[in-house]
């Protein structure tokens, strides 16, 4: 077998569709038909399930994926090592966020230390960036939920509590804290599910026995405190918002919630076994050594100016 049949096989694997297969990898549909026949033949196996057009990944076939994954990852980062040893820069780091506001100063604060490294942001869910970080798309995330593997490490960077954020002037204005069953009739804006705001507004109702009603569903976390600002419903904001300063652009006014393990634990994770150019070494160095923001317990009540 050679690197070409195992890229081919890779792509029809994850599409599971010859002809869009084809058409990603730019070649006839007939010759991607052959080359996997042929590599099912040398194998002694067949690695697909065909019903018609439809094929599907059988049992043999996900075994070998999992070994052609490394072997071509393993290539992939030999290539990649070589070309930044010719380079007079440190390589490139990729790195992977819920919302990119989280890591705007810190992304600052790396160019400047080291000018010479490329950078490349994704802005991806959970289940994205475990895909990204396990098929090498990206040197790192910055997770606020758990990505679980053995082969992943991880350490915290930032621990904080998550503030019920409220329109200026709203019944709650000026409340120490709230309980779920103050708000249970409220309506909320959020995120859609896959984002960590949504996951905690979810687990904290179900808790109660509850079902959160939603008036805004959105893919842009960094948008939530406006929306809220327009009186469009009350959300879940992390204090780093409020430490910020955002709220003095968007006033809203804080709550505390009553509620256990109101918080958010963002994370830095990567893959134990990835390569890792200059860059995205400096970068983990550059995180891990300090913090996103000063951790200080925010006060519940009116934003900045107006308590």
């Amino acid at each position: 077998m050679d690197l070409l049949q195992l890229r081919y096989f890779q792509a029809v694997a994850r599409i599971e569709h010859i002809s869009r297969a084809a058409e990603e990898l730019n070649v006839a549909q007939p010759s991607l038909s052959r080359t996997i026949a042929r590599l099912e033949a040398e194998l002694g196996s067949p690695l697909f399930d065909r019903r018609g057009r439809r094929i599907r990944l059988n049992q043999y076939g996900a075994v070998f994926l999992r070994h052609v994954d490394r072997a071509l990852s393993e290539l992939d980062d030999g290539r990649r090592a070589l070309r930044e040893a010719r380079e007079t820069g440190l390589g490139r780091v990729g790195v992977a966020s819920e919302t990119l506001l989280t890591i705007t100063h810190l992304m600052g604060g790396f160019r400047t230390a080291f000018p010479g490294a490329e950078v490349r942001l994704f802005q991806s869910t959970v289940d994205e960036m475990d895909r990204q970080l396990r098929a090498g798309e990206v040197d790192f995330c910055m997770a606020s939920q758990p990505l679980a593997g053995s082969d992943l490490e991880s350490v915290e960077l930032l621990r904080e509590e998550v503030l019920l954020a409220v329109p200026r002037g709203h019944r709650l204005d000026g409340r120490e804290s709230v309980t779920i069953a103050e708000i249970a009739e409220e309506p909320f804006v959020t995120t859609r599910r896959g984002h960590w705001q949504r996951a905690l507004l979810d687990r904290l109702f179900a808790a109660e026995g509850l079902t959160p009603r939603l008036s805004c569903e959105s893919d842009e976390p960094g948008a939530s405190q406006d929306m809220i600002s327009s009186g469009l419903g009350i959300g879940l904001i992390p204090a780093m918002s409020r430490l910020a300063g955002t709220d003095t652009h968007v006033p809203v006014a804080w709550v505390r919630m009553a509620a256990p393990n109101c918080h958010r634990v963002l994370n830095l994770v990567w893959h134990r076994a990835a390569y890792h150019s200059e860059a995205a070494r400096h970068f983990r160095e550059f995180t891990v050594s300090r913090p996103l923001m000063t951790h200080r317990r925010p006060g519940p009540g009116r934003a900045a100016g107006g308590n």
